[in-house]
């Protein structure tokens, strides 16, 4: 069987970063990889996840294989380019600025024996609204103004409130 791999190449985070949580998914199967970075509150959370699920994809698509078997048999983050910047610093000189990149590469492996997964990933999507619930809010915000429109007592003209006159534009 050919390698489950996926890449992701040119990620604009330092490697020191990401393998932070790289470390925390090596060895874990597919669903609790996922769980663990979406409950992440890293930066690098994002970018690994879509990773994965690419990886899952590949699999499912290519291999023809269940992502409930799959586990996350390698991890490597490598050192990518620096695009380098200067700062100026005292007396004239400048500092410099490194801009580090990664390279992340993630490679599937498929157990036979798997163990159940021991909870379910639920993402819901946005429901889209009907014009027909739209109207029906809206009639039901109408009858609450309506109801709720009572007579107003009008403020003494000419005479400014406490607010104004503690806070004006000028003193006296």
């Amino acid at each position: 069987m050919d390698q489950i791999k996926a890449q992701l190449n040119f990620l604009r985070i330092p490697p020191r970063k990401v393998r932070l949580l790289a470390d925390v998914i090596r060895g874990l199967p597919v669903q609790e990889a996922e769980a663990k970075l979406i409950l992440n509150p890293r930066r690098p959370k994002d970018a690994l996840l879509k990773l994965l699920r690419s990886a899952v994809a590949n699999a499912k698509n290519n291999h023809k294989l269940v992502s409930e078997k799959l586990f996350v048999k390698e991890i490597r983050v490598d050192q990518g380019p620096k695009s380098k910047r200067w700062t100026p610093r005292s007396r004239g000189s400048a500092g410099t600025i490194e801009k580090k990149t990664s390279h992340v590469t993630i490679i599937l492996g498929f157990l036979e024996n798997a163990k159940p997964n021991r909870f379910v990933i639920e993402i819901k999507k946005p429901v889209k609204k009907k014009e027909g619930q739209e109207k029906k809010k809206s009639e039901k915000t109408e009858t609450v103004e309506k109801k709720s429109s009572a007579p107003e007592k009008p403020k003494p003209v000419g005479q400014p409130g406490v607010f104004k006159r503690v806070f004006r534009r000028k003193a006296i």
